[in-house]
């Protein structure tokens, strides 16, 4: 028999995840919105949730909606998806400002990231460095490595901060791992530094990582390129990790759903507050990123979509283009299913 306090933990948790991503949502439509409104294209509704209206509230031109299901939104702009005589809709408006509109909305979700991520440097004690401080106990990688070595690149690819370092030796294989230092002013190739590896109950290997770094001290202008730093690795993070996902170094069955993200919110929780802000801005990160892709019914599909608008001169015609964005929707539904049966078997 299940406890009270058990279910009790599993409504908050749905609960967090459910506010977790309702706040990223609100964000996306949100760039969308103000720049529609900037574009001085008409905007019909904004509306947080799917589903049946709850509540709406008309205000000009907008209404301005709360609907049922805590899930989605959208910014149903006029002309958007179906022909208008309207000179105000958004396909009478210049091509440079329907671009800013559709990638607003991601540009939104990475300044949310970005706006946690200088939160969370500026509770930190210390801003972390790429300088070597020292080793764990029974460290391996000290018979290469040595104490106040500057990391430059690991296995060629470069390092900006410390958490670039971290993503690049969760990615090695073997745990025979190059280093670019900079030591005593002079930077020179390290090869095949020996690092420990540990086996999962899943059998994936991964390497542990034996040394610690130097932080310094905070500062305003620290804090906020340190920040912007942090962003831009996060960003890397998530495209190299799309690439390897479509290249097959990674499987569909480890990619994570709705019911992924919230096993994964309780864990953060269970850390802290600071943990539980880490994962939402890896999450709205990556959600900007995602969302830039060049595929149907994504902003950056209707972007691609703009482009060969462009070339062509005319715009492609609006049934074909809401064939497009279906077939879209039917691939990233379908998908998210798949996603969604393998986080439920990885909870058995």
């Amino acid at each position: 028999m299940i406890g009270l306090d058990a279910v009790l933990n599993v409504v908050w948790t749905i609960v967090k995840t459910v506010l977790m991503l309702g706040v990223m949502i609100f964000f996306h439509e949100l760039g969308h919105f103000i720049t529609a409104k900037l574009s001085g294209i008409k905007v019909n509704e904004f509306a947080l949730g799917m589903g049946p209206k709850i509540f709406g509230k008309k205000k000009g031109d907008t209404q301005y909606s709360l609907r049922l299901l805590p899930v989605g939104g959208f910014v149903a702009m006029e002309g958007e998806d179906a022909e208008s005589d309207d000179e105000n809709s958004y396909m009478k408006k210049p091509k440079w400002k329907r671009a800013i509109v559709l990638v607003a909305g991601a540009t939104m979700n990475i300044i949310l990231g970005l706006i946690i991520l200088g939160g969370l440097t500026c509770s930190s004690e210390l801003i972390g460095t790429r300088v070597i401080a020292g080793f764990k106990e029974g460290a391996t990688s000290n018979a290469v490595l040595q104490q106040n070595d500057e990391i430059k690149k690991i296995n060629g690819h470069r390092v900006g901060i410390d958490n670039d370092i971290v993503f690049e030796l969760v990615r090695d294989e073997d745990g025979m791992v190059d280093f670019t230092v900079v030591r005593d002013g002079e930077t020179i190739e390290l090869k095949e530094v020996p690092f420990q590896m540990t086996t999962a109950e899943d059998g994936t290997r991964a390497i542990t990582l034996d040394f610690s770094v130097y932080g310094e001290e905070k500062s305003f202008f620290g804090v906020v390129k340190h920040a912007f730093a942090w962003t831009g690795s996060v960003i890397k993070t998530v495209w190299v990790s799309l690439v390897e996902l479509i290249t097959g170094k990674y499987s569909i069955s480890e990619l994570s759903g709705p019911v992924g993200v919230a096993t994964a919110v309780s864990q953060a929780s269970s850390y802290g507050w600071d943990s539980l802000f880490l994962l939402v801005a890896y999450i709205t990160i990556n959600l900007g990123v995602f969302n830039l892709l060049p595929f149907p019914a994504l902003d950056g599909g209707k972007l691609a979509l703009l482009v060969v608008e462009l070339i062509r001169g005319k715009p492609l015609d609006p049934k074909y283009e809401g064939y497009i964005n279906l077939a879209g929707l039917a691939v990233l539904f379908g998908l998210m299913i798949v996603v969604t049966v393998s986080d439920v078997i990885k909870l058995f």
